[in-house]
């Protein structure tokens, strides 16, 4: 069996409204984004490390953490408004045209998720490896939210989000009557090259679910401030590899 070829992709431009320079913020001492670089480290099935950045800074602490950063890319996909699917075909773009070679798999960790266990990582490697008919994997957990219980708002008016919905007044019927739901998080997505190429997706049609625990995804200050209380009441592999490897941080 060919080995294939898996590689790490790491986002993190400069520009961040919420918590002003997110991906660099101090998070226990070190960078939100080493703790991504870290995981992607530990994992055992990641051949390389690529941070695809705007920022000459954070490519800077990129590289001091381990991940390679082989161009910065440019300021029209690195808006608010910029898509990953951009980022992604740049990146795959690069290297094919750099180096001759692309990856079979992209595995995209978002530094807005930093309390990774690394074996989760090779765990959802090997599950997309297994079933080939997906076109791409993506984290998620359970949520409690039911969406057939929130409204949307018209001329001042609630109203139901599924008109299709056959029960009347469905919205107010037990939660236990409508199937479990799950929220997508930045705890691992991966995406296979060759689909991406062919296709204005990333992730396709088939996207296979990998349920990951809700470690937080940082995109407020609350956010912020749950993570901070993770990190300071639970163990954390990236952490303590942070603190091993890296020491002067702290």
């Amino acid at each position: 069996m060919v080995k294939k070829i898996i590689y790490a992709i790491i986002p993190a431009r400069g520009g961040s409204k919420g918590i002003p320079k997110k991906n660099i913020y101090n998070l226990g001492g070190y960078p939100l984004i080493a703790y991504s670089i870290a995981a992607a480290k530990m994992a055992r099935k990641i051949d390389r490390i690529i941070v695809t950045t705007d920022s000459e800074e954070i490519a800077d602490i990129a590289k001091k953490f381990g991940a390679e950063v082989p161009f910065l890319r440019p300021a029209e996909i690195s808006g608010d408004t910029a898509t990953d699917r951009e980022f992604v075909i740049h990146t795959l773009d690069w290297l094919k045209k750099n180096e001759g070679e692309i990856p079979d798999y992209l595995i995209h960790l978002r530094p807005i998720t930093p309390l990774r266990n690394p074996k989760k990582i090779d765990d959802a490697i090997e599950t997309i490896m297994k079933r080939p008919k997906a076109t791409s994997l993506r984290s998620g957990h359970k949520t409690d939210t039911v969406p057939q219980k929130c409204f949307g708002l018209e001329n001042g008016f609630f109203v139901g989000l599924f008109p299709l919905e056959k029960r009347p007044d469905y919205h107010g019927l037990p939660r236990q009557m409508f199937p479990p739901t799950y929220k997508p998080n930045g705890y691992v997505d991966i995406l296979k090259s060759s689909f991406v190429l062919k296709n204005p997706v990333i992730h396709g049609p088939k996207i296979l679910a990998f349920l990951t625990p809700d470690t937080g995804d940082i995109d407020s200050w609350d956010d912020l401030e749950y993570v901070k209380n993770l990190l300071g009441s639970q163990k954390f592999q990236v952490y303590d590899y942070l603190k091993a490897n890296y020491p002067n941080e702290n």
